[in-house]
């Protein structure tokens, strides 16, 4: 899904192939995304497709939005961030997919990204950083069969950033570039006669990202250890959170929080609404729906 590696995009459509029904339904599966960030960023949701139909939003500090896929749905979600919509001009300094809030193309590089292709039987998702990375993204199972782990980033890449891969704004690291994209090489690109599993390894650069996010996509072939298969009901995506840190979204009257020791959703009662009250701003549940 990763736009600028065909092998990265290859990859994928085998497993969207096996995972994905001749049949469209309604979804019975949600997707929570929710901002811990400390600035406003704005969601881009991309179907898997050729004509890049999205769709995107606002998402304050602490607020959540629920997003509910068809059956079948593969795409990516993603944060972009810097941005300023108005009838004039339209810009984003990281993730911008078009000159709307409604994405009309993939999201600018760099860009963290959540990938997911979702089955009737079993779904597929990781966190990738073969497009580099913007901010950290957390994937969070909930009501899942199968390994059903984390997937994401330990810490902040862009305070981790090599300085040639950095991207920066008024002397401020905004984002961290692939190797790929700085230096369009074949062997950071998996391409050429690096264009197989064999022979197109780990850098230095894709271990500096290995680092710092250790259940997430750092290049092409990387997908063979990241790819995460589970099969969940309900899915949180959540912006600038670590993989050990508590998040919480609220819908379908329950309330969602994964912890270090789990994933637990607790029907509606009064201690649970008061318990949302209670949560310092940084994880407060504004629903958007």
């Amino acid at each position: 899904m990763a736009h600028n590696s065909k092998t990265h995009l290859t990859y994928l459509s085998i497993i969207i192939i096996l995972a994905s029904g001749s049949k469209m339904y309604a979804s019975a599966k949600n997707i929570t995304l929710v901002n811990v960030c400390q600035e406003t960023i704005w969601p881009g949701i991309i179907t898997q497709g050729g004509n890049y139909h999205g769709d995107g939003f606002t998402l304050k500090p602490g607020q959540s939005a629920s997003y509910n896929p068809p059956d079948g749905w593969s795409g990516r979600i993603w944060a972009r961030t810097g941005c300023n919509f108005n009838n004039s001009t339209s810009s984003c300094k990281t993730g911008s997919c078009g000159s709307s809030i409604n994405c009309t193309s993939p999201g600018s590089l760099p860009v963290t990204i959540a990938e997911f292709t979702l089955g009737a039987n079993v779904d597929y998702y990781d966190v990738s950083l073969v497009d580099g990375f913007n901010v950290p993204v957390l994937v969070r199972p909930f009501n899942g069969k199968g390994n059903c782990s984390n997937a994401g980033c330990d810490g902040d890449l862009r305070q981790n950033c090599p300085s040639d891969l950095a991207v920066k704004d008024n002397g401020k690291v905004i984002g961290c570039r692939s190797a790929c994209d700085a230096f369009n090489s074949d062997e950071y690109c998996c391409k050429g006669a690096f264009g197989d599993l064999t022979s197109c390894l780990a850098s230095n650069y894709s271990k500096s990202f290995k680092q710092v996010c250790p259940a997430a996509s750092s290049y092409a072939f990387d997908d063979r250890t990241s790819i995460i298969t589970c099969s969940a009901t309900d899915y949180i995506v959540g912006f600038c959170a670590s993989r050990n840190q508590t998040v919480c979204s609220y819908h379908d009257n329950k309330l969602f929080c994964n912890e270090s020791k789990g994933s637990k959703a607790f029907p509606q009662s009064w201690w649970q609404l008061l318990l949302m009250l209670a949560l310092p701003p940084i994880l407060n549940i504004q629903a958007l729906f």
